[in-house]
C-alpha cells in the first residue's frame, strides 16, 4: 500500500512551508490527488519530485526552468535530451560561478603569501 501525506506532513519533511507548497501546485510543479474531502493526498513520488524541486532551486536554477523540466518530465522519455539541456545549462552557470570564486579565492590567498613574506624578512 501507498503511503500517503497530507500537505503538512510534506510541510514538515522538506521544511517547505504549506504557502510554498500552493505556489507550486498554483505553477502546477505539483499535482496532488485530493481524496473525498478534497484533501491534498502527497505519495513518496510527490516527496521525492519536491526534494528535486529543492535541489534544483539550491543549484540557482529559475523556477520557469524548473517548470520548464517539469512540462518535459511529464512528457515522457521523448525528452530526455531537452532535460539534459536544461540541466547542463545550469551546470555551465554553476562552472563560471565557480571559476569567479577560485579567482577570489586565489586573490586572498595571493594576498596572505604576501603579507607572509613581509613578515618573514622581518
Amino acid at each position: 500500500m501507498t503511503k500517503i501525506y497530507r500537505i503538512s506532513d510534506i510541510s514538515r519533511l522538506t521544511n517547505l512551508s504549506i504557502p510554498t507548497l500552493r505556489y507550486y501546485e498554483d505553477l502546477e510543479l505539483l499535482k496532488p490527488k485530493r481524496d473525498l474531502n478534497n484533501y491534498r493526498m502527497f505519495t513518496e513520488k510527490d516527496l521525492t519530485w519536491i526534494t528535486f524541486i529543492k535541489r534544483a532551486k539550491a543549484t540557482g536554477m529559475s523556477l520557469s526552468n524548473i517548470i520548464k523540466y517539469s512540462k518535459l518530465r511529464e512528457k515522457g522519455d521523448k525528452t530526455i535530451i531537452d532535460r539534459i539541456d536544461l540541466l547542463q545549462h545550469q551546470e555551465n552557470i554553476l562552472k563560471d560561478e565557480q571559476k569567479i570564486i577560485q579567482e577570489h579565492i586565489d586573490f586572498l590567498q595571493n594576498k596572505k603569501q604576501y603579507y607572509n613574506r613581509l613578515l618573514n624578512e622581518h
